[in-house]
C-alpha cells in the first residue's frame, strides 16, 4: 500500500462499519501478518510514531491543532522490514477521550477492536505513568468507566481480596464463549490479548529512583506494583494494577522526549530526521527495532498464524457483531472463521493434490502400484498444506473431509488411467491388425491351410503387442476383448479351411482313381 486506508469507519452517529476497499486489500494477502495497533488519548502523537515505524512519510495523517485527526481505525500494509514472506499491518486508531465526541462506548469499541485485531498493542500517552495515566488506560481504554473485578478476583483466587464491582463494559460486551459467565470470560480474555508496549511521549523526567538509574521497563513495573494498605481507595488502585498486569503479561515500555522544539511541533510532517531531536530519534529507533524484532505474528488460540485474508474476516465479523447485537463473542467469530478457513484449506489441498498428480502422473501408468506411489507422494504434500492452515478442528471433521475428497480424486485418476490404457491399447491393436486385415482382403487365408497361417500371424501380432511399452494397466483386458471379438472370424477360417481340405482330398482321390483307370 502506497498510503494508509481506513479499515473501520466511525460514522457521525458512532456506528462502526468496515471499509470494503480495505477488506479487499487484506484478502489479497496470503502471508502471515504482524499486526501493530496504536491507541491512547487523542492528540498525543500516535500517527507520527506509526509513520516512524513505517519508515515512510507522508503516511498516517498528522494534525497541528487541538482537533482530533484520526477517525475510526486506519490501516497500512507494508512488507515486514525484518521477516521474509511476512506483512506488517499498522493500525492507527481514533484517540480516546475526545471531548467533542462525548461517547465513551464508542471509545471502548475502537479500543477493543485494536486489542482483538493486533498482535502487539502500543498504548501511547503523554507525560508520565501516574495514577491518572493508569486510570485512563484502565477506565477509558479497557473498562470505559469501571474496571474488571472478575479478572481481579480470578487473580487473587477468590472474591474476598478485591472490591465487588460491576463488571466492565469489556466483559459486558465481549464474551470468549457464549455460555461463559463474566468471571470465566474475564479469565479467558488473556488468550486473545496482544503483547503490550507503553510509549510515554514528551517525557521530560530523569529515569531514576532512590538515587539509582532505572530502565523504562522498571519504570513501568514500578507503576504497576501493588500499593500497601487496605483502604477502599488503595484496593481499587490495586485492582486496576492487577487487571493491567494480568491482561498484558508481556509488556515493554519506552519513554520518548518531545521530537522537536515547541515552535516546530505544528509542522512535524515537514521536518526531516536531521531536524528532530537526537534523544527522540534514539528512543524512537529503539522502539521501532523492538517492534520489528519482537512483535509476533498475529495468532488465534489453536492456530500458529493469521494471514491477511483471515484478518479481514475477523475485522468484518467483529464489526458486524458490534453493529447487530452489541455483544461480541470471540469464540463464535473464531469458529465462523475456522469454518471458512478450513473449508478453503480443504479446497486448496485438493487443488494442490490434483495439480501435482497432473504434473507427475504420466497416463497410462505401467501398473496400479505406480499410480499408487505418485498418489501417496501427492497426498502427503496436500495433507501437509492442509495441516499448515487448519485450526480448531479437534474432531478432525475437515481432515476427514479432505481424506474423503482425496480418495475420490484418486479414484477419478484411476478411471482416467484405465481409460487412457484402453485407448492406447486399442490404437496399438488397430495398428497391428492392419496387416492382417490387408491379407484377409487379398484372401491369402482363403486357401487350404489358411487357418493355420492365420493363427500363426495372430500369434506374431500378440507377441509384438506384448513387446510394445506404454499400454498401461488394461493391456491384457483389451487384448482379451480383441481376441473375443475375432473368435467368429477364427471359426469361419477354420470351417473354410476344413471344407477346402475335404474338397482337396476328394479331388486327390478322384485324380488317383482316374490315374488307376487309365
Amino acid at each position: 500500500m502506497e498510503e494508509p486506508l481506513c479499515l473501520v469507519q466511525n460514522g457521525a452517529d458512532g456506528v462502526l462499519s468496515p471499509n470494503p476497499e480495505a477488506l479487499e486489500v487484506l484478502r489479497g494477502i496470503g502471508q502471515p501478518v504482524v499486526v501493530v495497533a496504536i491507541a491512547g488519548p487523542y492528540r498525543t502523537g500516535k500517527s507520527f510514531l506509526m509513520n516512524h515505524l513505517a519508515q515512510r512519510r507522508p503516511g498516517f495523517a498528522l494534525g497541528h491543532t487541538v482537533q482530533a485527526q484520526t477517525k475510526g481505525i486506519w490501516m497500512w500494509c507494508l512488507p515486514h522490514p525484518r521477516r521474509a514472506n511476512t506483512t506488517l499491518v499498522l493500525l492507527d486508531t481514533e484517540g480516546l477521550g475526545d471531548p467533542n465526541k462525548g461517547n465513551s462506548h464508542n471509545d471502548t469499541w475502537i479500543f477493543t477492536l485494536a486489542l482483538l485485531l493486533s498482535s502487539t498493542l502500543v498504548y501511547n500517552s503523554s507525560g508520565t505513568i501516574d495514577q491518572q495515566a493508569l486510570q485512563h488506560l484502565g477506565y477509558r481504554g479497557i473498562g470505559a468507566g469501571t474496571m474488571v473485578s472478575a479478572l481481579s478476583r480470578w487473580h487473587h483466587g477468590d472474591g474476598a481480596a478485591a472490591p465487588h464491582r460491576v463488571v466492565t463494559a469489556l466483559t459486558e460486551r465481549v464474551q470468549v464463549r457464549a455460555e461463559d459467565s463474566r468471571d470465566e470470560s474475564a479469565a479467558a480474555f488473556v488468550r486473545f490479548f496482544p503483547s503490550f508496549v507503553w510509549a510515554v511521549r514528551d517525557f521530560a523526567l530523569e529515569l531514576s529512583q532512590d538515587g539509582r538509574r532505572i530502565t523504562a521497563d522498571e519504570y513501568l513495573e514500578n507503576a504497576l506494583r501493588l500499593q500497601p494498605g487496605s483502604s477502599r481507595v488503595v484496593q481499587e488502585q490495586n485492582e486496576l494494577r492487577c487487571c493491567l498486569r494480568d491482561f498484558f503479561p508481556e509488556r515493554k515500555c519506552f519513554v520518548l522526549p518531545p521530537p522537536a522544539e515547541v515552535e516546530a511541533m505544528t509542522r512535524l510532517e515537514e521536518l526531516n530526521e536531521g531536524q528532530l531531536r537526537p534523544g527522540f530519534l534514539r528512543q524512537a529507533d529503539a522502539f521501532c527495532r523492538h517492534v520489528w524484532d519482537k512483535a509476533p505474528v498475529k495468532a488465534l488460540p489453536g492456530r500458529q498464524a493469521v494471514t491477511g485474508s483471515m484478518l479481514a474476516s475477523l475485522a468484518e465479523r467483529y464489526v458486524a457483531a458490534i453493529a447487530s447485537s452489541g455483544v461480541l463473542c470471540l469464540e463464535s467469530a473464531v469458529m465462523a472463521l475456522a469454518m471458512a478457513e478450513n473449508t478453503a484449506a480443504v479446497a486448496a489441498a485438493v487443488a494442490e493434490y490434483k495439480q501435482r498428480m497432473e504434473q507427475e502422473l504420466k497416463l497410462p501408468t505401467a501398473s496400479q502400484e505406480a499410480l499408487g506411489d505418485v498418489h501417496r507422494r501427492c497426498e502427503r504434500r496436500a495433507l501437509g498444506l492442509f495441516m499448515a492452515r487448519v485450526f480448531a478442528d479437534k474432531e478432525q471433521r475437515y481432515q476427514g473431509q479432505l481424506m474423503h475428497e482425496l480418495e475420490a480424486a484418486k479414484e477419478e485418476f484411476c478411471r482416467r488411467n484405465e481409460a487412457a490404457s484402453v485407448e492406447r491399447s486399442r490404437v496399438l491393436l488397430r495398428e497391428l491388425w492392419q496387416d492382417v486385415e490387408q491379407r484377409l482382403d487379398r484372401r491369402e487365408y482363403a486357401v487350404s491351410g489358411g487357418s493355420r497361417r492365420f493363427q500363426e500371424r495372430l500369434g506374431e501380432l500378440m507377441e509384438e503387442y506384448h513387446q510394445r511399452p506404454g499400454k498401461g494397466v488394461k493391456a491384457v483386458a483389451v487384448l482379451e476383448e480383441f481376441l473375443r471379438e475375432r473368435k467368429v472370424l477364427v471359426r469361419a477360417l477354420c470351417a473354410a479351411d476344413q471344407q477346402l481340405s475335404e474338397c482337396e482330398r476328394e479331388r486327390v482321390a478322384s485324380d488317383a482313381l482316374a490315374a488307376a483307370a487309365a
